[in-house]
């Protein structure tokens, strides 16, 4: 069977139009649903009239993504406790976007700086610094002009800092820390704990106001070491979990009944955790099996 020219783009330019998408949204559904929508408006109007497909896809799926921010500002706005992106698991050898999306760091705390900026900034800001279109491209998908454009990157530059979109890979050590993490937490063995935990870690747990969470993040490794081990004395569920890669870190999957429950990550720094991401807003756990 001959593959139509938009399969042939689809296949292609997937990978990148889902990086950017969920780069700009932090949303795995949402980004599947405007790729899947900018091919269907390929497949509509053709590609007779397009000069640059990738560029043009490009443009829709930026565009889309600031209108659904722009339309989600409020609930945002209003989000109940700490916001985290929905966890992308990266270890299926299936899925070509997530082969892509290894080589471009996606890790939560990057995608938790974008948040900083405001939508046409990180538009151009991720144009420019992770696509390295040349501004008068990055014009022409926002709708600025190339002068402005110049402007709004330096600015976002600036607001990011000197924080480069660098991964964290999940190497032997940092799976190793991960299974040592899991094992003390499970035991009980507070001691083993503490010293697994930088000093100053921090702890983030996004229920979204959907089931229970920390309202706040929990500062230091006592404090999350005594939270971890309240939680433990009052499980009383069947649980199970499975490690995996969640946006280039080290994490896991908790199932309570064999359903997900929850998604882990850990950043890791100089050998020890930093900062714990805890996932636990069902809406943002279909997508996870």
């Amino acid at each position: 069977m001959i593959e139509s020219q938009t399969e042939q783009h689809y296949k292609t330019y997937r990978p990148l139009l889902f990086s950017l998408a969920y780069r700009m949204l932090g949303s795995v559904q949402d980004a599947e649903d405007i790729v899947q929508d900018a091919y269907f408006t390929l497949s509509t109007t053709g590609t007779d009239h397009i000069q640059n497909v990738k560029a043009y896809l490009c443009k829709i799926v930026t565009n889309r993504s600031i209108d659904l921010l722009k339309s989600a500002r409020k609930q945002r706005e209003t989000y109940i406790g700490p916001w985290l992106p929905e966890p992308l698991l990266l270890d299926s050898k299936e899925d070509p976007a997530q082969n892509y999306v290894m080589k471009e760091s996606l890790s939560t705390a990057y995608l938790l700086l974008l948040q900083q900026l405001s939508e046409t900034e990180r538009a151009v800001f991720l144009l420019r610094e992770v696509l390295q279109y040349d501004y008068e491209t990055i014009a022409d998908v926002v709708g600025k002009s190339s002068t402005n454009c110049r402007q709004i990157f330096k600015r976002a530059k600036k607001a990011i800092g000197n924080h480069s979109p660098t991964d964290q890979p999940a190497t032997l050590k940092a799976t190793a820390l991960t299974e040592q993490f899991v094992t003390a937490v499970v035991s009980g063995n507070v001691n083993k704990l503490l010293k697994l935990l930088a000093i100053d870690a921090t702890l983030l747990s996004d229920g979204g106001g959907k089931t229970k969470a920390t309202m706040v993040p929990i500062l230091g490794a006592e404090r999350i070491s005594r939270f971890y081990m309240g939680i433990m004395a009052k499980t009383t569920e069947e649980f199970s979990y499975h490690f995996t890669t969640v946006n280039g870190d080290p994490g896991i999957v908790l199932y309570i009944s064999n359903q997900v429950f929850g998604v882990l990550s850990l950043h890791i720094e100089n050998e020890l955790i930093q900062t714990i991401y805890w996932v636990v807003n069902p809406d943002k756990l279909t997508h996870i099996k």
